[in-house]
């Protein structure tokens, strides 16, 4: 074989291969097993990870003019947040997880049992074809909803018009959701996992992909590292698309990918924000 497919059946062997993620998995479960079978943990994990990765771009903000290299990906460079909507966002997202997410959770901790940890970790590529296929089921019962609320005006007013009280997005506005939208993509967070049938290991890095990709399609930059770029052919919608849709909120309804926008006739560009005006 030559090293073009010697590499590919390298990398294909890896990605099959059943013990690469043992000892991680292993290591989990022998240290933190009693903390990982609780019916808590994935309501800590997302939460968590939701704030972590809200301050890279937080900084950007908050720093704004002084990192000109960082600013010039800015979406819409002439409008930044102010430290009164940033702190509203975290109120309401603060909110909603104490008085909502939060008593669920307990609710859910008393009644279902700790749940099972399997003795084997998945290949590298069921996590992989896992993750993927969360997302993209997702990415179906999301649109979907996004649009009837978009066109039924009750349930815009009711639940959704609070996500749109920025037509410049940025990373803490990815939250600040009524209390109904967020539980219904809580519920589908958790429950396409068990659908598809996934690994317990395969859910909670599902998760945490789900949250960043969220917050990355609403911080406002689009970095030549973005998630949109790195996937080619126009497959994912990405920040700049969702920037698209705060602006002009008929189009990009799809959260992530943008296949669903283009069969449906409600995909657009930035450059027709940008005509627009």
């Amino acid at each position: 074989m030559d090293l073009v497919d010697t590499n590919v059946y390298f990398w294909i062997r890896c990605l099959r291969n059943d013990s690469l993620l043992q000892p991680l998995w292993d290591s989990l479960r022998h240290n933190y097993r009693d903390y990982l079978r609780s019916p808590l943990f994935p309501v800590v994990l997302t939460v968590s990870s939701y704030f972590v990765l809200c301050l890279p771009f937080l900084v950007c903000d908050i720093m704004g003019e002084r990192w000109p290299l960082v600013q010039q990906f800015k979406i819409q460079p002439s409008r930044r947040p102010t430290a009164s909507t940033l702190l509203h966002c975290v109120g309401v997202t603060l909110y909603n997880h104490v008085f909502l997410v939060l008593p669920a959770s307990v609710a859910q901790w008393a009644w279902r049992p700790p749940v099972d940890l399997p003795d084997w970790a998945p290949s590298l590529l069921e996590l992989i074809a896992g993750v993927i296929g969360n997302l993209l089921l997702f990415d179906f019962q999301y649109f979907i909803w996004h649009l009837l609320h978009h066109r039924i005006r009750w349930l815009y007013v009711t639940f959704h018009a609070i996500h749109h009280n920025y037509s410049s997005p940025f990373a803490l506005a990815t939250q600040c959701l009524g209390g109904w939208e967020l539980l219904t993509v809580g519920f589908w967070t958790t429950l396409n996992p068990v659908i598809l049938r996934c690994h317990l290991l395969t859910t909670w890095t599902f998760m945490v992909v789900h949250v960043y990709v969220s917050i990355e399609d609403h911080c406002g930059y689009d970095f030549p590292w973005s998630t949109s770029r790195l996937i080619p052919f126009g497959i994912y919608g990405g920040p700049s698309k969702h920037d698209v849709h705060h602006q002009k909120p008929n189009t990009n309804f799809a959260p992530h990918f943008s296949h669903w926008d283009k069969i449906f006739g409600t995909h657009a560009d930035f450059s027709f924000c940008t005509a627009m005006k």
